[in-house]
């Protein structure tokens, strides 16, 4: 088989993982959480958001601004098992879960 068609096979095959992530600045300390269906693909789409400064949350996109693109990482906080979940269901689960992320580490919610 090519292994082209292969890889494209793989990727399609491959099931989301949803879960909670932080992206943090490293100068300053600073940590916004978000959360996604998910969480393999989700630092490639903040990372381009981010370089063509379009990101929704003013306040990460101005310090990804102030401080640059190296002084950020990103990080998967938690995985959560969505086995038997109705989109709604995982949707509120995914919520429950960021809210504690930000509580935990005084976070920004990316969602407001």
């Amino acid at each position: 088989m090519n292994p082209r068609k292969a890889l494209l096979r793989a990727y399609k095959e491959e099931k989301p993982e949803p879960g909670v992530y932080a992206v943090r600045c490293q100068r300053t300390g600073q940590a916004f959480v978000g959360a996604t269906e998910n969480v393999a693909t989700r630092k490639n789409g903040v990372w381009f958001s981010l370089r063509l400064g379009s990101y929704p949350n003013a306040r990460l996109q101005g310090a990804w601004n102030a401080h640059g693109e190296a002084s950020f990482v990103f990080e998967v906080l938690e995985t959560i098992d969505d086995g038997g979940l109705e989109p709604k269901g995982r949707a509120l689960r995914l919520a429950d879960r960021r809210k504690h992320w930000c509580e935990t580490l005084n976070a920004i919610d990316l969602v407001r």
